[in-house]
């Protein structure tokens, strides 16, 4: 029994073995059959169908395929086919890297089920083209490729045509690798990075043979990126769409981007126009790009009530000018926006205002704060109150002119110089001042007789005006400007008394980004705010001003500072009367380095070992920076060491350096500043020792001495006449007449005789002169007798009786009596000549004066004979009286 269950179990295994291989023997029959290839644009499209023992599949089929040029299998593919697509025709399609022109291209198919495959069945082959031509043939030609794709190009020669070359124009530097297909074909295979050239006309490729050349147009672009669609409607009876175009796709006008709008076609890029009834809703608009490297579609959804973008306003006009307003009329274009609520926007020379209304269909408004006397160009929009979505385009512009009016009131403050105060305002601008100014008008009156008023005219080109004002009263300035349509409102400034609590000392500031930034403590007495004004300190300049309104305490000031110059800066407070003085800043916008020789001329000096460097006060215009403090270097000539003094004194102007040794030294000094150390000065010194100053000293002492000695020596010898003149002035020789002596004899004199006379002290001393004539023998032996030199001593005479005056024979010389070196008196006898011995001669006056003059103190001489003869030299004669008892 178990036999019998055993061989039942075998023969049926073997009955579904054979049955199975049956089967598969019956699909391997299986295969493609009634193949056909075509090639539609450029491409291979093979199409076939299932045998008959393909119906047996009950798995998935496949077919490989395989492409060969030249026997040469260049590309492979799979085709699958599911079970419900057995039986049906197939299809497969493949564009060739080598142009079908070029070579024979060869497609096998055969089918694969499981682990089994068919034979290759029916091979079909799309063959080249031969070149009959007498040039060579480039393939493909006029193809459009992206770029950054491989491409590859063939040529195909004439039949005896050797070939040569292939290449790229525009790609110069390559290397080009060509591969020989036939003895007439050849292929080149490039990478396409760049795009062709912007005129659309594409890029070359060549072939060159011994004979000639040719070639054929390749397009490397872009597939179109446009993006951004809007939609809108103008006219509410079309709708309108807009987008950004794309980068240029360099594919020219032949393969240019095609556009269409829901299907239609548009004539522009980035716009495209369609006549559409627009309601309330929203709707989808499409729009899509294509080119012959990609299609890009765009979608946008809008409501186009919400999207209503107006066309211009026309036909704009102005009326109703005057000084300040003038009133703008316009025309709609389109009907339908008379229904529909309407904002406008007016530009007026460049700024933009808006007029709007809460009606329907607006078309005039009205311009306020207008600058009388002045010119406008003024244009108008217009949008959707609701849902404003664009405005309109501008209107045409139109221009008109406000009417006159006065000027606006000036800007009006004060500068004190000195004991002069200047009133000075700004100029008025061309929309301030309404037209032409004529002249300005200042009065100024004390505070405490307003009604005692001081008129000036200025002129329309003038902005200031000096006053010598009374420093101890306060002052009311008031200016107005005028012009043909009259005077500007008055602009009023108290001026204060000067008075030394108004004075503030200045603390310091330091700009950032080219302005001053300056803020201070609020003050309970600034009613109308805050002035600040500033000026250059080192330079003549008019002061600038600045007014902050009340509640302000801070203002950033930028003008046209320099860098490197002191400003002074000053806040007042605004009050009824005078501005009040709050504070005072002084700095600088950006300090900058002081230039070289700051210090002028240095001077030095040395004490003992110590050496003291000076130098005269810094003027504020060498400064460009806050100095604070000095440096000084000294530099050791002999050995090239450096040692340096300093001070943090800004007001210092000397500084010495300490316990030098003798040598040269190099002395350099330098401020000390925010940017550096600055301003250097350099002066040379040599030191010596204590010694050879005194040596130095007492050598110049003694110089100067002799040197003055000898000027003064110079100066007595070149006017020694004129000293002696005044020293030791000449002395007129007396002459006797024959009327006051006569001679007894040959060699004698008379007695002289005096009368009593009359006269006063001023007429004796005018004495007549006495001559006495000798015969010719002794003519130049005379004596002259003439008054007491001015300078000796005179004594007033007693009143007595005179008696005659005789000449003694034996006279002692006058030079021994008088030891004075002016006189030269020499009396003689005959027989003793001048040779007399010393002694001592009472002399008997030659008259005594009722005035009581007398000419000389008294001298005794011993009497002689009055009939001696008598010498007598050219001298004076000095007249002694007795002694008074």
């Amino acid at each position: 029994m178990i036999m019998i269950t055993w061989i039942l179990l075998v023969s049926l295994f073997c009955k579904s073995t054979q049955d199975r291989n049956g089967k598969e023997n019956a699909v391997l029959r299986c295969g493609p059959q009634n193949m056909t290839l075509t090639t539609p644009d450029k491409k291979i499209l093979l199409t076939w169908e299932d045998e008959a023992a393909c119906l047996a599949v009950r798995d998935a089929l496949t077919y490989e395929l395989a492409v060969l040029i030249a026997d040469e299998q260049v590309h492979d593919d799979i085709v699958a086919v599911t079970p419900d697509q057995v039986g049906s025709t197939h299809s497969w399609s493949w564009t060739p890297d080598l142009a079908l022109e070029c070579a024979s291209h060869s497609v096998r198919l055969r089918a694969r089920y499981k682990n089994y495959t068919s034979p290759w069945r029916q091979e079909q082959t799309a063959p080249g083209i031969e070149n009959k031509s007498k040039q060579p043939e480039i393939f493909p030609q006029d193809r459009v490729v992206k770029v950054g794709s491989r491409a590859t190009f063939c040529c195909v020669l004439p039949e005896g045509h050797i070939f040569e070359q292939m290449y790229v124009t525009s790609y110069s530097g390559s290397e080009w690798n060509t591969t020989k297909i036939t003895n007439q074909t050849y292929a080149m295979t490039v990478d396409l990075h760049q795009p062709s050239n912007t005129y659309g006309s594409g890029t070359d490729v060549l072939c060159r043979t011994q004979i000639n050349d040719n070639g054929a147009s390749v397009f490397i672009g872009y597939p179109p990126d446009d993006r951004d669609l809007q939609c809108e409607t103008r006219d509410l009876q079309s709708v309108e769409c807009t987008w950004a175009v794309g980068n240029n796709t360099h594919l020219g006008s032949k393969h240019q981007t095609v556009y269409r709008l829901l299907g239609s076609p548009c004539a522009n890029p980035g716009s495209c126009f369609r006549k559409a009834q627009v309601s309330v809703g929203e709707q989808n608009w499409t729009l899509t790009a294509q080119n012959p490297l990609g299609t890009v579609e765009l979608t946008h959804r809008a409501d186009l009530m919400k999207r209503v973008h107006m066309i211009a306003p026309e036909g704009l006009s102005a009326s109703d000018v005057n000084a300040r307003n003038v009133t703008l009329k316009w025309r709609l274009t389109v009907p339908q926006y008379n229904n529909l609520d309407i904002t406008c926007q007016v530009n007026n020379s460049g700024i933009t205002t808006a007029s709007e209304t809460f009606g329907v269909g607006l078309t005039s408004t009205v311009l306020d704060d207008l600058i009388p006397d002045s010119t406008y160009t003024v244009m108008v929009r217009c949008g959707t109150t609701r849902h404003l979505w664009k405005w309109s385009e501008w209107s045409s512009s139109i221009k008109f002119q406000t009417k006159g009016d006065v000027p606006d009131a000036l800007d009006v403050w004060m500068q004190a110089k000195d004991n002069e105060t200047m009133i000075i305002w700004k100029v008025l601008l061309a929309n301030q001042s309404h037209g032409h100014i004529l002249d300005h008008e200042v009065t100024w009156a004390p505070t405490n007789t307003p009604e005692r008023k001081n008129r000036s005219k200025v002129a329309h080109n003038k902005n200031g005006l000096v006053l010598s004002l009374d420093a101890t009263r306060e002052y009311i300035i008031s200016v107005t400007a005028r012009n043909i349509n009259g005077s500007s409102s008055p602009s009023t400034i108290t001026i204060p008394s000067s008075s030394p609590a108004n004075r503030v000392d200045p603390s310091r500031i330091l700009g950032t980004d080219g302005g001053l930034n300056l803020s201070w403590s609020a003050s309970p007495i600034a009613s109308c705010g805050y002035i600040v004004d500033w000026c250059p300190t080192s330079v003549e300049s008019t002061v600038d001003w600045l007014k902050v309104p009340p509640g302000e305490t801070n203002a950033s000031i930028f003008r046209n500072f320099k860098d490197g110059l002191r400003y002074l800066l000053s806040v007042y407070a605004c009050t009824q009367g005078a501005p009040m003085l709050l504070e005072r800043r002084e700095g600088y916008v950006r300090e900058k380095k002081i230039q070289d020789d700051l210090f002028g001329t240095l001077k030095w000096k040395q004490q003992d070992s110590d050496v003291e460097v000076s130098w005269d006060s810094l003027p504020p215009r060498a400064q460009t920076a806050f100095i604070t403090g000095y440096i000084l270097y000294c530099l050791d000539n002999n050995n090239n060491n450096v040692y340096s003094v300093s001070t943090d004194n800004p007001e210092a102007t000397k500084l010495t350096a300490r316990n030098l040794k003798i040598g040269t030294y190099t002395f350099k000094v330098m401020a000390k500043t925010a940017v550096g150390e600055c301003g250097t000065t350099i002066i040379r010194a040599t030191l010596n020792s204590p010694t050879d100053y005194l040596v130095k000293a007492i050598i110049m002492s003694l110089v100067t001495v002799f040197g003055l000695l000898f000027l003064i020596t110079v100066l007595c010898y070149r006017h020694w006449a004129c000293i002696k003149r005044k020293v030791y002035p000449p002395i007129p020789k007396p002459v006797l007449t024959d009327k006051w002596l006569t001679s007894p004899g040959e060699l004698s004199c008379r007695p002289l005789r005096v009368d009593l006379c009359h006269h006063s002290e001023a007429h004796i001393m005018d004495v007549p002169e006495l001559q006495y004539k000798l015969d010719e023998a002794s003519e130049e032996k005379t004596q002259v007798f003439t008054q007491t030199p001015k300078g000796y001593y005179n004594q007033t005479l007693k009143k007595d009786t005179p008696s005659p005056f005789i000449l003694p024979s034996t006279i002692p010389s006058f030079r021994s009596i008088f030891p004075n070196p002016s006189y030269d008196l020499m009396i003689k006898t005959g027989d003793q000549q001048s040779n007399s011995g010393p002694g001592s001669h009472e002399w008997t006056p030659l008259e005594r004066c009722s005035s009581g003059y007398q000419a000389q103190s008294p001298i005794n001489h011993p009497e002689e004979d009055s009939d001696s003869p008598l010498y007598c030299v050219s001298a004076y004669i000095l007249l002694p009286n007795e002694p008074s008892k």
